[in-house]
């Protein structure tokens, strides 16, 4: 019977910490209130043509929340690079920023109603770990919700690989995040 109880106060101890961790590892934005939405792209480094492999795969989430008459906005990038990356260093990108928006939802095209370049994103991706990954979290942006409009969270990633004599390249869109 006493082991009956140890086993028992042992089950209830780890189901406990397990519950505790879930609340642990839930993301702000989810735990916030904000609505999110994951996509994913893969880019190939243009500047690099060798034995190795040379994409990147890229997840971001966008997310969006509506709270006391504001529209917050805030965006995670995630990355999967070749492991060849982290062996070039800091010469993989020119330059690379996330570009997100806060957009108001209308029929057609969505307006952007602010919007922030985020350029540390060249130095997260130069410096991901030793298997090339890492990610990237930008600032969140606040904007004064009108009576009655809707709002979602926006973004794009460009790229300017080092190496290939060109400027940033096409943005790299994503889905949006659910409209609040």
């Amino acid at each position: 019977m006493r082991k009956l109880k140890r086993s028992t106060t042992t089950a209830a101890i780890l189901a406990a910490l397990a519950g505790t961790t879930a609340l642990a590892t839930a993301t702000p934005a989810t735990a916030a209130g904000y609505q999110c939405k994951t996509s994913s792209h893969t880019a190939d480094d243009a500047s690099y043509n060798g034995p190795e492999t040379d994409n990147w795969d890229l997840d971001v989430t966008v997310c969006a929340m509506r709270s006391g008459g504001y529209i917050y906005t805030n965006a995670t990038v995630y990355w999967d690079g070749p492991y060849a990356s982290r062996q070039r260093g800091t010469w993989t990108f020119d330059k690379a920023k996330f570009q997100l928006q806060t957009k108001k939802s209308v029929r057609g095209t969505d307006p952007v109603v602010k919007s922030s370049a985020h350029t540390g994103l060249e130095y997260a991706l130069e410096h991901s770990n030793s298997r090339g990954n890492g990610s990237y979290s930008t600032g969140t942006l606040k904007h004064r919700a009108g009576s009655g409009s809707r709002y979602l969270a926006d973004g794009y990633i460009q790229l300017d690989w080092s190496g290939d004599g060109k400027s940033y390249r096409s943005p790299i869109l994503f889905t949006a995040s659910p409209v609040v």
